[in-house]
């Protein structure tokens, strides 16, 4: 199969579970430097450095993503590293040179996730103006264009509602195009995943779900004209021995949540998908136990036993997802274990040609 694998760089303090359930995971450069380089080793394609500036779900200690994507890139060989920002907090100008600078320093293994912004403090604790849910991803379409514009033309102009260019060079120009993620389950989301993005993460769902998603990004690439965006998803691995094991750490996880963070949470994401006109996206049904991995990525099933979550992996190759975004309790021991038993049978493994064989 020709599922690519992503993890998230653990940049942050708290890990990717809100729990205080023992984990073997830590926030620091030189861990996430060692992480990186067995990372590549096993067979990962990307790392996805995470974008934080007010804690949220025990995240109070926050390496900045940019910085952290670009010095893993420059102490890695093959490993893809994305650094993800706030339009709104950054000037696309800025980060246009700051993506071709790392661009050449990496030899074109560096990239940006664009985040349109669910965590309302981290704007207006800033003095910086809070927009409605589907302006956010407004924003960001325009400040996609200037990213494309500045590295591609000599001299670029654009005037847009939050952007104007008048002119402008940006040197160096990439050597290679940066890959654009961005991430989002709205229909606003989506419909900018269709005109603009090289892919879309999405949070953790059913096989139903995803593959719903999938199809409505695919009309809108469509509607647009243009190549689908591929499609990552977002999953927390617990593969075990047995499938008790695995349900137990998951069990483990849950019993140990920290509660008043998760309720905090919460809240805060209600500014995401529910805020949305149709009051759909990410986290708008999720429940307590979704939200204490928070990206729902217990709901993606790549939990059990090693064969267990290869076959839930193929199940996801069949309706259309091409990368697993996976996260883990215990980074110092999952990671590895991850890219050496289950990224390896993934790659030998055959995809599912019939869709009877998907269990929805």
């Amino acid at each position: 199969m020709k599922t690519e694998f992503a993890y998230w760089v653990p940049n942050i303090s708290g890990g990717l579970a809100i729990t205080n359930w023992p984990m073997k995971t830590d926030w620091t450069y030189q861990y996430n430097k060692k992480l990186a380089q067995s990372a590549e080793q096993v067979g990962f394609k990307y790392g996805l450095a995470q974008a934080r500036f007010i804690g949220s779900y025990n995240a109070n200690i926050q390496l900045e993503a940019l910085s952290v994507a670009n010095a893993l890139a420059a102490n890695t060989d093959s490993l893809n590293l994305i650094g993800a920002i706030h339009p709104g907090l950054w000037h696309p100008a800025a980060i246009a040179n700051f993506v071709a600078t790392s661009e050449h320093i990496s030899n074109g293994r560096f990239h940006l996730n664009i985040v349109s912004g669910w965590l309302k403090d981290e704007f207006t604790k800033f003095g910086e103006p809070w927009l409605e849910h589907d302006e956010r991803y407004a924003r960001s379409e325009e400040f996609i264009d200037v990213l494309r514009g500045l590295w591609t033309e000599k001299e670029f102009s654009y005037n847009g509602r939050f952007y104007r260019i008048d002119k402008a060079p940006s040197e160096p120009k990439p050597t290679t195009q940066p890959t654009l993620f961005i991430g989002g389950g709205s229909d606003r989301a989506l419909r900018m995943a269709g005109k603009s993005a090289d892919v879309i993460f999405i949070n953790g769902g059913s096989l139903e779900k995803i593959k719903g998603i999938v199809e409505k990004v695919r009309e809108y690439a469509q509607l647009y004209g243009r190549k689908p965006p591929k499609v990552g998803v977002n999953g927390f691995v617990i593969a075990r021995d047995t499938e008790q094991e695995a349900k137990q750490e998951l069990e483990n996880i849950i019993s140990n949540a920290s509660k008043d963070s998760v309720e905090a949470f919460k809240q805060s994401v209600r500014q995401a998908g529910k805020s949305s006109p149709e009051g759909y996206g990410m986290w708008s049904d999720s429940d307590f136990n979704d939200l204490i991995q928070y990206n729902d990525g217990f709901k993606t099933g790549l939990i059990g036993t090693q064969e267990q979550v290869v076959e839930r992996i193929r199940q996801l190759d069949a309706i259309g997802v091409d990368i697993i975004l996976a996260g883990f309790l215990h980074y110092s021991e999952d990671l590895a274990r991850f890219g050496n038993d289950i990224i390896s049978a993934v790659k030998q493994i055959e995809p599912i040609k019939k869709e009877a064989e998907i269990i929805v």
